[in-house]
């Protein structure tokens, strides 16, 4: 006989949330009015909140990957991203900008929020599971238009609890 496998159960550790990787201090407005600017603010953002090693690197690997193809997802939403080596943990910008922002995004809209997420190399599954779970969030129309009526970082930290 083969010894009997009961599988694990799934507990809550296991799985990844949006809201853990949030900081109110790493979302804004834009007040730019290009694509390079708003990746400037939000790795500036992010320099700030101490989560760079080499605030030039990250940047140059956010638009690196924003030459291969655009990060503009459609609906009004980007995901720029960069994992490098020497990062422990992924962590989350948020840049809402009131009007839009040319973004050669995939369907033409101009972006009006913008997701930065930054992070580790090695971490492949952690990132998929993050990247998988902002998309099904954002899908969400009415997150969506309420992002875009923040009035503090507490209401968007609010909109992703438990996601």
């Amino acid at each position: 006989m083969f010894p009997s496998h009961t599988p694990k159960p799934r507990t809550n550790q296991n799985h990844v949330y949006i809201s853990k990787y949030l900081d109110r201090k790493l979302i804004t407005r834009l007040d730019v009015d290009d694509r390079d600017g708003a990746l400037r603010v939000l790795v500036e953002k992010l320099d700030q909140a101490g989560k760079l090693k080499d605030k030039e690197h990250f940047y140059n690997a956010i638009v690196e990957r924003e030459k291969i193809v655009s990060t503009g997802i459609g609906v009004g939403i980007a995901v720029p991203h960069a994992k490098l080596s020497g990062y422990e943990t992924f962590f989350i910008a948020i840049g809402v900008h009131s009007k839009g922002i040319p973004w050669e995004a995939i369907d033409n809209i101009p972006v009006r929020i913008v997701f930065m997420i930054g992070g580790p190399d090695d971490k492949q599954t952690e990132y998929l599971q993050l990247l998988s779970r902002l998309t099904l969030a954002i899908k969400d129309e009415e997150r969506r238009k309420k992002i875009l009526q923040f009035t503090s970082p507490d209401d968007i930290i609010a909109l992703f609890g438990g996601i």
